[in-house]
Order: structure tokens, then C-alpha cells, then sequence
């Protein structure tokens, strides 16, 4: 079956259409990627999926240097099975805003560029390239930037995993990234930037948000079972929220039963992001350093809270 056949040879519908494409307008350059044939897209090259050929334009994009957007969907009538999809350039049409109405001073996002690829679901189930449009209206980006473009960034799954076990240890995210830049051998390897490392952490805090009182009983419950003589107490008001806390693990317990003769309670650390009192209780050993018996957190310093 011809290309233009499997164009036409449909009796489904546009039932979804986000294209964003306007009017063409005449330019004086044209820019045309300078990548390997193999990588290249042909028509009538078939894919497995949409996401196949998804990504092997993708593939193709960050080879020459520029980012990938979807743009039109055409889904057959009645099951909405998508016969039809396109993919532009991140340049493709105008943008609405003129010049003089720019806030910031930021780089076109908008320059009306025509690259383009279309496939289309044959009678084999395969889907098909029909449209392939390799110039482009504006310059392409450098292999050293192309890292940067939104299409070729993204968190995988180990990186997320890895930045979880750093944050648990503390570790700042602007060393999070220095750590994945050696590791990957250059900051445009890594396949992600810092504002999208700092994305996802906040999105993990989001998340997390209201269970922190749940995830702190279940670590206190992991180092009982590791600690048998590891001891907390929690306690919640009405609504249950986390009103205080309470725990000591076995070295603190040994330290109080050996230097417990003076004890200090010291209530002036006061956490900001749960507006809770942290309260460690203190001593001094024989050698005169200070040792620790116990911690507590208090969501306020009323006499019931302390008792």
C-alpha cells in the first residue's frame, strides 16, 4: 500500500487535533541537520508503536540538534485508536505574544519551523512514516547544549533512586550533581539538569506530604526490630496529628545509666519546617564530653507536654 493510500484509506475521524500549525512564511535560511543516513528517518519506514517511532525521532533530534513536541492526534471513530500522529520541531508555529509585550527578556520559542514527522497505522497494525520534513527555519543547537533541550532531558529511574539514598544522607543537591557529572563523565551526559534533579526532590516532598508522621513510627519500628532495647513513644492529638515523641536507643539508655546524675533539657532548637520543639536531653560523661540520653519532639512547651 502506497504512502498516500494509507493517508486517505480511513473512514475514521479527528476527534483530537492540538497542532499548533499557522501560516507559513517565507525565510531567507534553511538549516538542515548533518546526521548519519542510519539514523535518518525514511518514508515508509514501519515502527512497532507510535512510542517506537516516538523515540527513534527523538533519537534522531538530539543527533541534530533540536527538541521534539507532539503535535496532531487522529483517532479512529467509535474505539479512538489512534491512526494518525505527528510529531514537530519545538520551533514549529508563531507565538501569540509580540514583542513589545515581553516581560523577559527570553530567546524565541516560536519561529513558525516546518520539521515534521508523521506516521500512520497501516492495515498490518504497524505504523507507518508518510510525512518526513528535515529542513528546519532556524539554527540547531551544538552537541555540547543539545543536552539542555526539554525532549532529551529526563530523571530515569535509577538517578531517582540514587538522589533518594543522597538526600537521605544529607547530601546538598548541588553536590548531588557534581556527583552524577563525575560519574557520568560530563555534565551533558548526566541526561538531566539541576533544576530537574531540584523538580523531582520537591515532587518526592509533595508526595510525602502528611505521611511524615507515619514514616517516622515505621524507622522508629525498623530500629526497634535492629535495637530490641530501642524504646519511643508517640502521641497524637484528636485529629491525629503528631503532638510529641519520644526516643532513646540503646547506647543513649546505657550513657543515662552511668552519667544520669545531672541531666539537661534543652528546649531552644526549634524545627521550621513542622514548627515543632526538638528537645535533646544531655549529660557529661567521665571524660567531660557531652553525651546524649534521649531525644523529643513537643509541639509546644505547656507542663503536660513535658510530664
Amino acid at each position: 500500500m502506497s504512502v498516500e493510500q494509507l493517508e486517505g484509506n480511513s473512514d475514521c475521524r479527528r476527534v483530537e487535533d492540538i497542532s499548533l500549525l499557522s501560516h507559513s512564511k517565507s525565510v531567507d535560511d534553511v538549516y538542515i541537520p548533518q546526521v548519519a543516513e542510519n539514523c535518518k528517518p525514511k518514508v515508509g519506514q514501519e515502527f512497532e508503536s507510535i512510542d517506537g517511532a516516538h523515540e527513534f525521532y527523538i533519537k534522531y533530534a538530539k543527533e541534530a540538534g533540536f527538541s521534539v513536541r507532539s503535535s496532531s492526534t487522529k483517532r479512529c471513530k467509535g474505539v479512538k485508536e489512534v491512526v494518525r500522529k505527528e510529531f514537530v520541531c519545538f520551533k514549529e508555529g508563531v507565538s501569540s505574544i509580540k514583542d513589545g509585550e515581553r516581560k523577559r527578556c527570553r530567546g524565541m520559542t516560536r519561529e513558525n519551523c516546518k520539521a515534521k514527522l508523521a506516521v500512520v497505522r497501516s492495515k498490518t497494525g504497524k505504523f507507518v512514516i508518510t510525512v518526513f520534513v528535515e529542513e528546519h527555519s532556524h539554527p540547531l543547537s551544538t552537541p555540547r547544549r543539545v543536552h539542555l533541550l526539554r525532549s532529551h532531558r529526563s530523571v530515569s529511574e535509577a538517578k531517582k533512586s540514587l538522589t533518594l539514598q543522597f538526600s537521605a544522607a544529607n547530601v546538598p543537591t548541588h553536590q548531588q550533581i557534581s556527583i552524577l557529572e563525575f560519574e557520568a563523565g560530563g555534565i551533558e551526559n548526566i541526561g538531566c539538569t539541576k533544576k530537574d534533579i531540584y523538580n523531582h526532590e520537591a515532587k518526592v516532598r509533595n508526595e510525602l506530604r502528611g505521611q511524615d508522621a507515619e514514616l517516622l513510627k515505621e524507622y522508629f519500628l525498623t530500629e526497634q526490630e535492629k535495637d530490641p532495647c530501642f524504646f519511643f513513644k508517640i502521641d497524637v492529638d484528636d485529629d491525629g496529628k503528631l503532638k510529641r515523641c519520644f526516643w532513646a536507643d540503646s547506647v543513649s539508655r546505657r550513657a543515662y545509666g552511668c552519667f544520669g546524675d545531672v541531666v539537661v533539657f534543652d528546649t531552644t532548637y526549634n524545627t521550621n519546617q513542622y514548627g515543632m520543639i526538638f528537645a535533646p536531653l544531655v549529660g557529661v560523661n567521665n571524660h567531660g564530653q557531652t553525651v546524649l540520653f534521649a531525644c523529643a519532639f513537643l509541639s509546644d512547651e505547656k507542663t503536660e507536654s513535658f510530664v
